[in-house]
């Protein structure tokens, strides 16, 4: 976080930058961060304009939906009888 800050007072904005920190109840927060320099009138950088949001939930679903993924991979892998797949009609593709 502080490179990232230090970079947009050099002029240098950071996208969607990821982080993670744990609350005084011990709960992990994630968070989507930007940064982006703030300029006066004449283009000199005054400051940085910080921008966080929560991406807990997301990130759970993501690592939920990876999981599912890998389940139903090793599933695959491993059957041992036939596995078709068809369309709302009934039809193999």
């Amino acid at each position: 976080m502080k490179d990232v800050l230090a970079k947009a007072l050099e002029g240098l904005g950071t996208a969607n930058f990821e982080f993670s920190f744990c609350t005084k109840d011990k709960c992990r927060i994630d968070i989507l961060f930007n940064a982006t320099p703030r300029k006066d009138k004449n283009g000199i950088i005054i400051g940085v304009i910080g921008v966080g949001q929560d991406i807990t939930g997301s990130k759970q679903v993501e690592i939920g939906e990876s999981l599912m993924t890998q389940q139903l991979q090793v599933f695959i892998d491993t059957a041992n009888a036939p596995i078709y797949g068809v369309d709302l009609d009934g039809l193999s593709n």
